[in-house]
């Protein structure tokens, strides 16, 4: 039970079957309406996060129509409100209809007091959830970083990690897979520092030829090649008293290595064509997803340029190492995306998330967000299914456990294990545990586990 009762909004004209719903639900604030003006009324009145309602409303209890209104119209004043409705046994067509609309779900008739629970219940977790959600984004930090959403806390270390370094000098290497967030992670870098009225300059290593490159980075002068019309500098020295982002630092050519390695050693460039050393004061930020420290043993990496760079490693985790982060990424892009879209709010189905978490996402963060997008814009009504990502549904989803369930299997799996290890002296097993012998002898009942022999 809640230590607080929830308001439940039950929307139904049969005086005695109103009766026996609001008898039944008495672990909630039950509310109940007997029609559309009425119902109205009380969602104004209490704001419920849940709503029973049968689509048979008085003027014309046989004809569905004043149901469907009333489920507009709720959704329309409350989008983030559970409509549950209940039909009969053979209106299966209205019933799917409801949830085209919106309806969180729908309840085949006659009432059973157990099944309805559960399904309230559910929807109440869902509604909480996606309220958590959303004060989570309302309250997460605010500076450089804000944009970088996680709970995981190798993620939130990595959020430390960059907060310390950014105010010195150091150059710093970001290491992860594709779409891991590594140059909003350098744009925190930039931010966080000394140089932040300076500008963000960055180059992808891997996007541009390597004939082209050279170019890119250094500038040139005017005619120093075919087509060179103008005196034109490069990233680095545009970069001059601020940060300069080398992403894909793995795919530079061998040529350019030691051309970097010469400019960081000595902080001066010379553009293309030209003869005159040229000071740049810069920090510098690289990034990559590969593995340098293998190129180095193939001979494709130069290690003195590694370590040149090196000096700062921060490894970003792959999205599927990081703690319910996937779930929390998906609410916080389909806030966005349906904002971008004026779609209202949009709810995702507790099928959609599980599909989500046990998705490995290649592609990471990228994967997710695009996933998503194209899932509010392809929607039919306001509940999004795996199936809108592109996901199958999980067979046999594994439930969220409360946390008397998480400390349960703890605890047993420990006595077990110090079982084993005290080859049976029970004296000593509770003292490894750290718990009397009476009480040893209590969790072994409790978890139906028996004594090992000696």
């Amino acid at each position: 039970m809640r230590e607080s009762r929830s308001p439940l909004l039950i929307v139904e004209d049969d005086p005695a079957l109103q009766k026996q719903m609001t008898w039944a639900f008495d672990q909630y604030e039950p509310v109940p309406a007997g029609d559309r003006e009425s119902a109205l009324a009380q969602m104004r009145r209490h704001r419920p996060a849940v709503v029973t309602m049968d689509l048979g409303l008085p003027p014309h209890p046989d004809d569905p129509s004043e149901g469907f209104g009333l489920l507009q119209e709720i959704l329309s004043a409350a989008p983030d409100t559970k409509v549950i409705v209940l039909t009969g046994q053979n209106d299966r067509a209205n019933a799917l209809k409801a949830i085209a609309l919106g309806a969180y779900d729908f309840y085949n008739k006659p009432f059973q007091p157990e099944l309805l629970t559960l399904m309230i219940e559910r929807a109440y977790r869902l509604h909480e959830l996606q309220a958590e959600n959303l004060r989570l984004q309302s309250a997460q930090r605010v500076g450089p970083l804000n944009e970088l959403l996680t709970r995981d806390p190798q993620m939130l270390k990595v959020c430390a990690t960059i907060e310390k370094v950014a105010a010195t000098n150091a150059t710093v290497m970001l290491l992860g897979e594709s779409g891991t967030g590594k140059e909003l992670l350098a744009h925190g870098v930039h931010a966080l520092s000394s140089r932040r009225e300076g500008r963000f300059v960055a180059i992808n290593c891997a996007a541009i030829p390597e004939n082209l490159l050279e170019s890119e980075l250094f500038g040139y002068e005017k005619g120093a090649f075919t087509g060179a019309a103008r005196q034109t500098p490069g990233k680095i020295e545009l970069a001059h008293r601020g940060t300069l982002f080398l992403d894909e630092i793995g795919d530079l050519p061998g040529a350019l290595q030691a051309k970097i390695l010469r400019f960081l050693q000595g902080r001066t460039i010379e553009r293309l064509g030209g003869r005159q050393e040229i000071a740049v004061e810069v920090r510098v930020v690289c990034a990559t997803h590969q593995d340098l420290p293998g190129m180095i043993r193939e001979g494709r990496f130069r290690e003195d340029l590694y370590y040149r760079l090196a000096e700062i490693v921060v490894d970003i985790p792959p999205l599927r190492r990081r703690k319910g982060d996937a779930a929390l990424l998906a609410h916080a892009f389909v806030h966005q995306y349906a904002a971008e879209q004026k779609r209202g709010t949009l709810a995702l189905l507790p099928e959609a998330l599980a599909a989500i978490e046990a998705h490995p996402w290649p592609g990471n963060v990228r994967e997710l967000q695009n996933c998503t997008k194209r899932a509010v814009i392809m929607a039919e009504g306001n509940i999004l299914r795996a199936a809108d990502f592109g996901l199958a549904p999980i067979d046999g989803a594994e439930a969220i456990r409360t946390l008397r369930d998480v400390r349960d299997e703890a605890e047993k799996d420990a006595v077990i294990r110090v079982l084993s290890r005290a080859n049976g002296n029970m004296s000593r097993a509770a003292e490894l545990l750290g718990v009397s012998r009476p009480t040893l002898y209590d969790l072994l009942n409790r978890f139906g586990l028996k004594e090992t022999p000696r």
